[in-house]
């Protein structure tokens, strides 16, 4: 499924030839959402091409993808303990998660903030190796309290680490206990089970499953638990990277299951944000919602205890259902910051325990990377994903996070949409996604 001409076009005036193959997600639609774009802090960011060091201001700016109100809220209070420790004032750009991600490219080739928001694994590497990030080596020696697992998830190809890891948050298909308790459901742990557990939700009048991709990126995670569960994890990172066809009757089987379980998926899904499907949830219209636990922050504390999860379930017994996406956020510094020594004094603040502790405290939908925080006071639903990341046998950082962004947005935002528009298409959609594949990888 090739991009209209037009967009081909918008594309080529709006991202300068230097970053054209970096991509990103969807573009704003037309002229006037790209100039209204402008006038956000976003693309005019606090930054500056400057010296690094050059600055012994008391402030340093920080770009935010952290948009709605709870984490938006653990980001200022978090800001505001970097102030008392330091002295120093962090600046917050705060633009919405959309909007940030579509426009990163130019965001970073331009004057971006001081430190920025961003993934770990092959999004922070992308940026790194293309010279768009500060190397903030010299940080790590002065954390503790996070694993090895997190410091290779921050690390660059050249072995240098150019991320700071904050937080993190596995996907899981979510429900609300009493809905489950009214109608006697029970975990289903086979895809046969899931499917008949569906169709009785379908009898009692609900949703099976909530569903959303007015943004593009939800699907994703449907397509990442299939192909986990269907071809195993190492299948899925080397299709993610490029060195597996999209044409292989591995690919189409995910399909292929997809499309029988697309019935028990809520309609008119493209027109839907997230939001709007966990509201579903929380208003008991819908059964189940697959989905991170972000999720969370759409019920209030006393739904939050009525929220439970389970695992995608096995498809096939060989391969089981130890997989999941648990994706990584955390922040990055510029390439030329206004005040390096400044942005790499926040850098070592939000990585601290006492950061972590601000952000427990405050939301019950996100997991602190900081192993030394307190966390006596995380809620049941924290405490059960920390487990469920803790008995992972293997762990993606998300579909757009483990692939080229310029794949993830171009390509697979539009061939997933286009799927749920047209499900019985499939070797049409895999040819055209191998296509375009081929294009990317190889330019």
């Amino acid at each position: 499924m090739s991009r209209p001409r037009t967009e081909a076009e918008y594309l080529a005036r709006l991202v300068p030839p230097s970053v054209a193959g970096i991509g990103r997600r969807r573009l704003l639609a037309g002229t006037a959402g790209a100039g209204a774009l402008l006038g956000t802090g976003l693309l005019a960011g606090c930054g500056s091409d400057s010296e690094s060091g050059s600055s012994d201001s008391k402030t340093v700016s920080l770009g935010s993808n952290q948009s709605d109100p709870t984490p938006k809220n653990v980001i200022a209070k978090i800001m505001d303990g970097f102030k008392s420790s330091s002295g120093i004032e962090a600046k917050i750009n705060t633009v919405d998660h959309n909007t940030y991600q579509e426009n990163i490219n130019n965001y970073l080739q331009g004057k971006p903030d001081d430190v920025f928001m961003w993934f770990a694994g092959y999004r922070m590497r992308f940026f790194a190796a293309k010279g768009l990030a500060g190397d903030v080596s010299d940080v790590w020696g002065k954390l503790s309290g996070l694993s090895d697992a997190f410091k290779k998830a921050s690390t660059g190809d050249d072995g240098k680490q150019y991320f700071v890891p904050s937080s993190y948050y596995p996907w899981a298909v979510f429900y609300r206990k009493s809905v489950w308790k009214q109608y006697g459901y029970e975990v289903p742990t086979t895809l046969d089970q899931f499917n008949a557990l569906g169709a009785q939700m379908k009898k009692d009048g609900l949703s099976p499953i909530a569903f959303a991709d007015k943004d593009g990126w939800p699907a994703m995670g449907t397509f990442d638990i299939l192909n986990l569960r269907v071809n195993g994890y190492q299948f899925h990172v080397d299709l993610m990277a490029g060195k597996e066809s999209w044409t292989s009757d591995k690919v189409k089987k995910v399909f292929d299951t997809w499309r029988g379980l697309l019935p028990l998926h809520q309609p008119d899904s493209l027109g839907r944000t997230w939001q709007e499907a966990a509201q579903s949830l929380q208003q008991k219209k819908s059964g189940m919602y697959l989905l991170g636990l972000f999720v969370a922050q759409q019920f209030s504390n006393d739904e939050q205890d009525d929220l439970d999860f389970f695992t995608f379930p096995e498809i096939d017994p060989s391969i089981g259902a130890k997989a999941l996406d648990a994706p990584i956020d955390g922040y990055m510094m510029a390439r030329k910051p206004k005040s390096e020594a400044n942005a790499k004094k926040l850098l070592e603040f939000v990585g601290s325990k006492e950061a972590a502790e601000i952000g427990v405290k405050i939301d019950p939908a996100t997991l602190v990377a900081n192993s030394q925080a307190d966390t006596s006071g995380y809620t049941a639903l924290q405490k059960k994903a920390a487990e469920l990341v803790g008995s992972a046998t293997e762990i993606a950082q998300f579909l757009d996070r483990d692939t080229r962004p310029d794949f993830a947005s171009t390509v697979i935002i539009p061939a997933l949409q286009q799927f749920i528009k047209n499900p019985n298409d499939v070797d049409g959609l895999v040819n055209s996604i191998e296509n375009q594949k081929k294009s990317i990888f190889t330019s």
